[in-house]
C-alpha cells in the first residue's frame, strides 16, 4: 500500500512538473501567449497560379456558381452542430484589471468564458510595447519589428484579414518569448478611390446629395466622420482577434505626420529628377473620373459577342464584335476598309496605316483618305508595327483613345484629336449628332451612320480582352491628360538587384521570378488622382507677371512659402509678384501606402510622433513584411522602391507571401460575390438570417445575390456557431499558406473549437490533481525517471525542437501540426491514459461506479 501511494505521488508530480515546464515554455499559455496548434493536416486548397488566363478563372467561376445553385454542392455535413452552453465569465473584473483565475474553473469549454478580460488586462500592462523588453528575464539584444498591411477604412476586415493577423500575431508572440525586442505597429489606410466612391454612394442614399453638391471642406467633413466611424471597426475587430498590436503607435495614412512624410518624399523625388509631369494616354474611369494606375485595370477576356453591364448605363452593352467600314480616298476611285472594335471612336481618327509590305496596299502610300463626317483628310502612312493579318490589315489611328496608336503618332508626329470627355460623353469636335451623348450609346448612331452613307462593310463576333476598372467596374477609357508621373525603371532595376544580391528575400522563392519579370518591363507610374480624398499634391501652378507663355510652369515645396521661394528663383522674379495655385489632384493611394515601413515610424525624423524613442534607427529596416500575394505589385514593389530610394535601404529584410483566403467552394472572398465573413461572426456566432441580412444590405445584382445566399443555405444552414478567437486562429494557421490558396470551411473551425475543448480538459485535470495537495516537484527532485516519463520527456523535446526549425522557415501549418500530435497522439492518448488509474480523484470516481 506505501508503495502504491509512493508511485502515486511519483507519477502526479512528474506529470506536474512536465505541465509546469511546458507552461513556462510556452507550449500551453492562456495567460499572457496564445497556442496555435494543428486541426487538418488536409488542406483541399488548389496551388494558385499568378498567369492564369482571365477566361479560365471566369469559366470556374461560373462552374462553382452552377454547382452552388444546384445539387452538386452538397450541405456540409460538418455544421450540423448543436449550439453550446454559453458560459459567461461573471466575476466583476473593471477594464484593465487582471482576471481572477482562481475560482472554479466551468466543466465545459466556452470561448466566451476564455477569452474574457484578457487583452484589456495585457494592453494596460504594456506587454505589446517594445518597452516591455526591459522587464523580459530572457531578454536578448535583438529586435523584431514588422507593419501589419494597413486595412482600408472603407469597410470591416475579412477573414483573408483574420489570416494575416493569425500569421503575424504568432510570428511576433514567438520572437518575445525568445526575448526580442518587438515592434509590431497597427495602421488603416485612407484608400482615396474606394472610401471616396461608399462616402458618395452613402451621401446620396442618406440625403439624395452628390459629391458636386458640397464644397470640398464640406465632402471631407462626411468622408472623415466615416473614417473615424470605419476606423474604430477596424480596430475593435483586431482587439477581437487578439493581435498583441502596439496601439500607442497606430498610424493612418493621414496623420499630420503621416502626411509630413508624404510631401516629403514628393519633394525629394522631384528634386532627383523622378517624378514629372506630362501629357500622356493613361487609364481613365468615366464613372470615377480619375486616372487609375495600369495595375488597378482588370481584364475581361471575351471570346465574342458579349453583353456586359456597365455603370451609368440602363441596359447592357455589347462588346466582343469588329465592325468594318470603309474610307473613300481622295482623288481616286478606290477606298480603304478598316476594322474596329470601337467605331465610336473614328472621329478622332488622324490617319489611316498599313504595313509597307503589304501588297494590297502598295498603290496607296501617302494618298489620303476623306472623313466622312467631318470631311478632314487624313493620310494614309506605313508602320512595321501593323498586324498584316488582323482584320483588313489597315488600322485606324486614334491617338488619344488608343495606347498602341499614340506610340504610332509619336513615331509619325501625328495631332491628336479627344472625341470622349471625362464623363464619357462625346466631345463638341463630334458635332451636334454626338456631342453629350454617351460613348457606348454614340456606337451605334455611328454604325447606322455609316449604314446610310453605304460605307459600312459588316460586323463579326471578335475575341479581346476589354480593360476594367477594378475599382468601380466601369470599362476603361484611354484619355489623354496632363499628371504627375513617376519614373520607375532605374528604382526598380534596384528592386530586382536587392533580390539577386540577398539584401531582401522573397517567400516562397517562386514568386522571384515574378518579381524579376514585372519589375523588367515596368511603365512609369502615374500618381496623381482627380478626387477629393487624399494627400493634395504639394505642387503649384506659377503665373509671372505680364507673362504670354501659354506653357505651364509648375514648382513644387513643403509649403506654399518653400514654393514661391523655388518658383522665384527659378524663373527670377521677387516672390511678391508670384502668384501660385495648388494642383487640386490628389496622389495615388499606393504612393503613400509605398512609404508605410518607415513613415510609420516617423521619418523624415528620427522620432516616433508622441514617442521620444528613435524608432527609425531602431526598428528601421522592418525584420519582415507578412502580406497577401496579391499585393506584391500594387504595395510591396513600391515600398522597395520608393524605400530603397529615400531611405538608401530595403525596407524590410524579408517578404512572406501568404496566399488568399476563399470560401468552401473554391470561390475569391470578395463584396461583390457576397461570400465576405466577418471574423467576429466566426467568433461569436450568427444566425443565418443575420447572415442574409448582409447580402441583401449589399450592392449585389439579382444574380450574385441569389448565389450568396443559396452558398449561405447550404453552408450555414444553422448559422455559424460561436467558436471563438484561439479556434479561428488555430484553423486558419492549419494551413499551408504559402502558395496554396486556403479553402476555409466552418467544419475546420470546428474541429479546433473541440481541440480548445481538449486543451480546457487537460489543464482542467491537472488542476483538480494539484487541488488535493499534490506537491509540484523538479525533474531534478523526480530522478530517476522512469521510462514513460523519459519517453514523454523526449516527444516534448522533440516538438518543441520541431516548431522552432518550422517557426523559423514561417511554416505555421508544422507548428500546429506538431502541437497537436503532441497534445492529443502522445500527452493525452498515451501519458494521461497511463498516469489517470494512479490520480486519487480518479480512483474515487471509480469506486463510485
Amino acid at each position: 500500500m506505501g508503495s502504491m501511494i509512493k508511485l502515486r505521488t511519483y507519477v502526479i508530480s512528474f506529470w506536474c512538473s512536465v505541465l509546469m515546464r511546458m507552461w513556462r515554455t510556452g507550449l500551453v499559455r492562456r495567460v499572457t501567449e496564445r497556442c496555435t496548434c494543428k486541426l487538418h493536416t488536409n488542406n483541399y486548397s488548389k496551388a494558385s497560379n499568378i498567369s492564369r488566363p482571365q477566361a479560365e478563372k471566369q469559366k470556374r467561376r461560373r462552374e462553382r456558381e452552377k454547382a452552388i445553385l444546384s445539387s452538386q454542392s452538397p450541405k456540409d455535413e460538418g455544421l450540423n452542430w448543436t449550439e453550446k452552453e454559453r458560459i459567461a465569465y461573471t466575476v466583476q473584473t473593471l477594464p484593465g484589471e487582471k482576471k481572477d483565475t482562481s475560482v472554479p474553473y466551468p466543466s465545459a469549454y466556452s470561448p466566451e468564458y476564455v477569452e474574457s478580460s484578457w487583452y484589456q488586462w495585457w494592453e494596460k500592462e504594456g506587454f505589446f510595447k517594445p518597452e516591455q523588453h526591459e522587464r523580459v528575464p530572457q531578454a536578448v539584444e535583438r529586435t523584431f519589428s514588422m507593419c501589419i498591411p494597413p486595412p482600408n477604412v472603407t469597410g470591416t476586415l475579412h477573414l483573408g484579414h483574420a489570416l494575416t493577423v493569425a500569421v503575424e500575431d504568432a510570428l511576433v508572440r514567438w520572437r518575445r518569448m525568445q526575448g526580442h525586442r518587438v515592434l509590431w505597429v497597427p495602421g488603416c489606410d485612407h484608400a482615396g478611390i474606394a472610401t471616396q466612391t461608399v462616402v458618395e454612394r452613402r451621401l446620396l442614399r442618406e440625403s439624395g446629395k452628390r459629391r458636386k453638391d458640397l464644397s470640398r471642406d464640406e465632402f471631407l467633413q462626411e468622408v472623415w466622420k466615416w473614417k473615424n466611424e470605419k476606423g474604430e471597426e477596424i480596430y475593435h475587430q483586431l482587439r477581437q482577434m487578439g493581435a498583441s498590436l502596439d496601439w500607442s503607435r497606430a498610424c493612418f495614412t493621414m496623420d499630420p505626420s503621416f502626411s509630413r512624410a508624404v510631401t516629403e518624399a514628393f519633394v525629394r523625388l522631384c528634386d532627383a529628377g523622378l517624378i514629372y509631369r506630362s501629357e500622356a494616354l493613361v487609364n481613365w474611369s468615366c464613372a470615377l473620373q480619375s486616372a487609375i494606375s495600369d495595375i488597378e485595370v482588370d481584364t475581361k477576356e471575351l471570346s465574342g459577342r458579349t453583353l456586359l453591364r456597365v455603370p451609368g448605363y440602363d441596359r447592357p452593352v455589347e462588346f466582343g464584335t469588329m465592325v468594318t467600314f470603309a474610307y473613300p480616298i481622295e482623288g481616286h476611285d478606290g477606298e480603304v476598309s478598316v476594322s474596329t472594335t470601337r467605331p465610336e471612336t473614328m472621329l478622332g481618327d488622324v490617319a489611316v496605316a498599313v504595313h509597307p509590305d503589304d501588297p494590297r496596299y502598295q498603290a496607296v502610300h501617302g494618298k489620303q483618305c476623306r472623313h466622312p463626317f467631318t470631311g478632314k483628310l487624313l493620310p494614309i502612312i506605313t508602320d512595321c508595327m501593323v498586324d498584316q493579318q488582323l482584320g483588313t490589315g489597315a488600322v485606324k489611328v486614334t491617338p488619344a483613345h488608343d495606347h498602341s496608336d499614340f506610340l504610332l503618332s509619336q513615331r509619325h508626329s501625328l495631332p491628336h484629336l479627344t472625341v470622349i470627355g471625362e464623363d464619357g460623353t462625346m466631345t463638341p469636335p463630334c458635332g451636334d449628332w454626338l456631342q453629350g451623348v454617351k460613348r457606348f450609346e454614340a456606337r451605334q448612331l455611328v454604325v447606322d451612320a455609316l449604314m446610310e452613307k453605304r460605307l459600312f462593310r459588316g460586323k463579326q463576333e471578335h475575341s479581346m480582352a476589354l480593360p476594367i476598372c477594378s475599382r468601380s467596374g466601369d470599362v476603361i477609357e484611354p484619355l489623354l491628360k496632363k499628371q504627375w508621373f513617376v519614373r520607375c525603371k532605374e528604382m526598380a532595376a534596384k528592386a530586382v538587384q536587392a533580390v539577386e544580391d540577398g539584401r531582401l528575400e522573397i517567400i516562397p522563392q517562386f514568386y522571384t521570378k515574378t518579381w524579376k519579370n514585372w519589375l523588367s518591363n515596368i511603365s512609369d507610374w502615374c500618381i496623381s488622382r482627380q478626387l477629393w480624398w487624399g494627400h493634395q499634391i504639394p505642387a503649384y501652378r506659377v503665373e509671372l507677371p505680364n507673362s504670354s507663355d501659354p506653357q505651364e510652369l509648375w514648382v513644387w515645396g513643403r509649403t506654399e512659402e518653400e514654393a514661391c521661394h523655388r518658383a522665384s528663383v527659378q524663373y527670377g522674379v521677387p516672390a511678391e509678384s508670384v502668384s501660385l495655385t495648388q494642383d487640386p489632384d490628389v496622389l495615388d493611394t499606393w504612393f503613400s501606402s509605398g512609404l508605410f515601413p518607415f513613415a510609420m515610424l516617423g521619418w523624415p525624423s528620427r522620432y516616433t510622433p508622441n514617442h521620444s524613442t528613435k524608432d527609425l534607427e531602431q526598428f528601421y529596416p522592418n525584420s519582415v513584411l507578412e502580406t497577401g500575394s496579391d499585393l506584391i505589385f500594387f504595395w510591396v514593389a513600391r515600398m522597395v522602391m520608393l524605400g530603397t530610394e529615400l531611405t538608401g535601404q530595403v525596407p524590410f529584410k524579408q517578404v512572406l507571401l501568404h496566399s488568399l483566403v476563399r470560401d468552401k467552394h473554391g470561390r475569391k472572398m470578395s463584396k461583390s460575390l457576397g461570400n465576405v465573413i466577418d471574423p467576429l461572426d466566426v467568433i461569436h456566432g450568427a444566425s443565418l438570417e443575420s447572415l442574409q441580412q448582409k447580402v441583401t444590405a449589399g450592392n449585389l445584382d439579382p444574380r450574385e445575390q441569389l448565389v450568396a445566399m443559396e452558398a449561405q443555405n447550404k453552408d450555414f444552414p444553422k448559422g455559424i456557431p460561436a467558436c471563438g478567437t484561439d479556434a479561428l486562429r488555430l484553423a486558419l494557421c492549419s494551413h499551408k499558406t504559402q502558395g496554396e490558396d486556403v479553402n476555409l470551411s466552418m467544419a475546420q473551425v470546428l474541429s479546433c473549437r473541440h481541440f480548445c475543448n481538449k486543451m480546457w480538459q487537460t489543464v482542467r485535470f491537472t488542476l483538480g490533481v494539484l487541488a488535493n495537495g499534490t506537491a509540484v516537484e523538479t525533474l531534478e527532485q523526480l530522478a530517476p525517471l522512469g521510462r514513460m516519463e523519459r519517453w514523454i520527456l523526449s516527444r516534448l523535446y522533440s516538438t518543441v525542437l520541431q516548431c522552432e526549425q518550422s517557426f523559423e522557415t514561417y511554416e505555421l501549418h508544422s507548428v500546429t501540426s506538431a502541437l497537436h500530435s503532441f497534445w492529443v497522439g502522445s500527452l493525452c492518448d498515451v501519458y494521461m491514459e497511463y498516469m489517470k488509474p494512479c490520480c486519487p480523484h480518479t480512483h474515487r470516481r471509480q469506486r463510485g461506479r
